[in-house]
C-alpha cells in the first residue's frame, strides 16, 4: 500500500493542535515557525522568540512586514494586543528559568532516550548553529521536535545513540516527522500516529532506534 509524506505545513499544523490553551511557547527556526500560522483563534496561546518577543502572531500580508517586529529567524511577525518585546538578556532569562511550557525545535537527530542533536554535524566544513538551542532544550518544561524523518541521503534520524555533538540530554518529550508522531517514554518511543498507508514494519525500516507500535492500525 502506497503512502503520501505530510508536507512542512502539514506537520505545523499537526504540532499545532497539540499545543493546549495558556500555553507560552518558543518556536524555533525553520518548520516551527510556520506553527503561528495555525494556532487556532480561540485560543490563547504566548508565542516567545529568543531575540526578545512575547505574543506575537503570524506574519503580516505580504510586503507590509515591519523591519523591528522579526523573530529569531528573521522573519516577519505581527504583535498580538498585549504582546511585548524586550532586552535579549531577558529573553534568555525565561528560557533558562522554566518559564517556558513548549519549545518546538527542529533536530539533526534524536536517540532512543530523548537525547537532541541539533546545532552541528560535526563536520570539519560545517557552519555551528547553536542560537538558543541549548537554552531551549534544557530549560522547557516540554520539548517537541520537527523533522523529516530521513535525511536527503536516506539515514534516519531517530537513532539509538546519537553521532552528533548533542545539544541536550534525555530533552525530547514528542518527535513529529513527515511519516509519524512518536512520543519520548521511559519505556522506549512510542509511535502514537502514522501517515495513512504506512505500516508499523516499513516505519520501522526507515528508523535507526527500536520502535513500539502504540497506533491502531
Amino acid at each position: 500500500m502506497s503512502y503520501q509524506k505530510l508536507s512542512r505545513d502539514q506537520i505545523a499544523e499537526r504540532v499545532a493542535q497539540d499545543i493546549p490553551d495558556g500555553a507560552y511557547v518558543n518556536l524555533g527556526i525553520g518548520l516551527p515557525t510556520k506553527i503561528s500560522n495555525y494556532l487556532p483563534a480561540d485560543k490563547d496561546v504566548f508565542l516567545h522568540s529568543e531575540n526578545g518577543l512575547l505574543a506575537f502572531g503570524p506574519p503580516p500580508v505580504k510586503g507590509l512586514g515591519d523591519p523591528e517586529l522579526i523573530n529569531a529567524g528573521k522573519e516577519y511577525v505581527t504583535m498580538l494586543i498585549g504582546g511585548s518585546f524586550f532586552h535579549h538578556g531577558d529573553s534568555f532569562a525565561m528560557m533558562r528559568g522554566g518559564h517556558l511550557d513548549i519549545a518546538v525545535l527542529g533536530a539533526f537527530q534524536v536517540a532512543a532516550n530523548g537525547d537532541l542533536a541539533n546545532w552541528h554535524t560535526g563536520a570539519a566544513d560545517a557552519i555551528p548553529a547553536v542560537g538558543g538551542a541549548m537554552d531551549l532544550a534544557v530549560g522547557a518544561k516540554k520539548v517537541f521536535i520537527t523533522t523529516d524523518h530521513i535525511t536527503k541521503q536516506g539515514e534516519p534520524k531517530i537513532v539509538e545513540t546519537l553521532s552528533y555533538p548533542a545539544t541536550g540530554l534525555k530533552c525530547v518529550d514528542r518527535i513529529y516527522t513527515d511519516l509519524c508522531v512518536i512520543d519520548v517514554t521511559i519505556d522506549g518511543l512510542k509511535v502514537i500516529e502514522k501517515v495513512e498507508g504506512l505500516s508499523f514494519e516499513a516505519l520501522q525500516a526507515l528508523t535507526g532506534a527500536q520502535l513500539i507500535n502504540a497506533t491502531q492500525g
